[in-house]
């Protein structure tokens, strides 16, 4: 029974430091510029369900569109930015959300005159 018991208990938690998972990069589905990326649940031990990201998009820098196999988050930290799910359109500033669906068009692009910082999660493929 306590074998049973231990083989069930989920794993420790994992503390990750942001600094050791920031890394320089294209943006994704497009190559539309440069982003600062923090791909911080990549660090964190299987098994796990769910993705949680930090991604800062330079000026002029975009998310290109693409179709999403999962609901997805974005949230605005500070700066400015545009985003599109299926052709809808809205601007973002810090502190707003977008929660995108399941099989939507999505992408996201830096506005204004600062970078565009964004937490974003999803759920990890099954």
């Amino acid at each position: 029974m306590l074998a049973a018991l231990l083989l069930a208990a989920a794993p420790p938690m994992a503390i990750i430091d942001e600094r050791d998972v920031m890394r320089r990069e294209a943006v994704p589905h497009g190559a539309i510029g440069m982003s600062t990326a923090w791909r911080i649940s990549d660090a964190a031990p299987q098994p796990r369900r769910m993705e949680f990201r930090r991604r800062t998009l330079d000026v002029g820098a975009a998310i290109g569109l693409h179709i999403i196999a999962h609901d997805e988050v974005y949230y605005v930290l500070s700066g400015e930015g545009a985003v599109e799910s299926d052709g809808q359109k809205a601007a973002l500033k810090p502190g707003m959300t977008a929660y995108l669906y399941d099989g939507a068009n999505v992408g996201i692009r830096q506005t204004g005159k600062e970078p565009l910082a964004l937490i974003i999660t999803y759920p990890v493929k099954p």
